[in-house]
């Protein structure tokens, strides 16, 4: 009953930090609020968009509300580019160009009434990045495996906590989730979404790869000190809070971004980096 109690305890936690990671970061929609058109209007950017497909922007308003949608490529000194939001049965909708993987942009709707003028939803604009799309055959089983490996950490963890036997095959279970989830489909991952197979280092400071690799070299260090039998419960304790806590931070911070600037001189005249 004390090891079911434990594995419950392991899947709260990850979930709790799966939770915790989408809503902090760089990707989850910015939500809020203006008082337009005499009611409060809800408003919901996206920040997440698809190489090839159009980002789309909606809102919906109360009648004889107007609007429009202000973007550039972030980050960047571009002028900014208007555009209507077109009203279709009381949504005024519109939609940001497509741009190259890794491609980033920023935005913000403009919504006006006669009666109160203009109003800006966010004050400091929205940024959105474009990835490219990714095969579900790998997509699903890098999650699966992540959130797999989180979950056995924590039950490790409180494992070696209890001072409980097993700690080795424990260790050994979320090393392996951890390479197959973060080192062997999370490239494929990256290279399908970015263009690229690892940018972490010593190539960049990908977060999402650094924090892959640091959970993968401590637990290969908590499997060092495990070997011929020890007990180490020391190291499989720190090697499960170092996977927990690095797992913590907000998915996709600093992660790939073009550089508009290398992504300009490098394309020809006329064509879409020019936009």
């Amino acid at each position: 009953m004390r090891s079911g109690l434990l594995w419950l305890a392991a899947v709260i936690v990850t979930v709790g930090l799966a939770v915790w990671q989408r809503m902090t970061g760089p990707t989850y929609p910015v939500r809020g609020a203006v008082w337009v058109g005499g009611a409060e209007v809800k408003v919901k950017l996206i920040r997440s968009g698809e190489t090839g497909r159009e980002l789309p922007v909606a809102v919906t308003v109360p009648t004889g509300v107007a609007g429009e949608v202000a973007w550039r490529r972030f980050p960047t000194d571009d002028p900014w580019h208007i555009q209507p939001l077109e009203w279709h049965d009381g949504v005024l909708r519109s939609a940001i160009p497509p741009q190259p993987p890794a491609g980033k942009v920023e935005y913000q709707v403009r919504l006006t009434d006669p009666d109160r003028g203009t109003v800006v939803f966010p004050e400091r604009p929205a940024v959105a990045r474009f990835k490219g799309a990714v095969p579900a055959a790998i997509l699903v089983p890098h999650i699966l495996a992540m959130f797999l490996a989180m979950a056995v950490a924590a039950r490790a963890g409180f494992a070696a906590l209890a001072d409980e036997p097993g700690l080795a095959r424990l260790a050994w279970l979320a090393f392996a989730l951890t390479v197959v989830g973060g080192f062997l489909l999370g490239p494929a991952v990256q290279k399908y979404a970015f263009g690229a197979w690892w940018t972490g280092v010593p190539f960049g400071w990908d977060l999402t790869d650094n924090k892959t690799l640091l959970a993968g070299v401590a637990w290969a260090w908590a499997l060092w000190r495990l070997r011929g039998g020890r007990a180490a419960r020391g190291s499989v304790l720190v090697a499960a809070a170092v996977m927990l806590v690095v797992f913590s931070i907000p998915h996709s911070v600093w992660g790939s971004q073009i550089d508009w600037r290398a992504a300009d001189s490098a394309a020809p005249a006329g064509s879409a980096a020019d936009r």
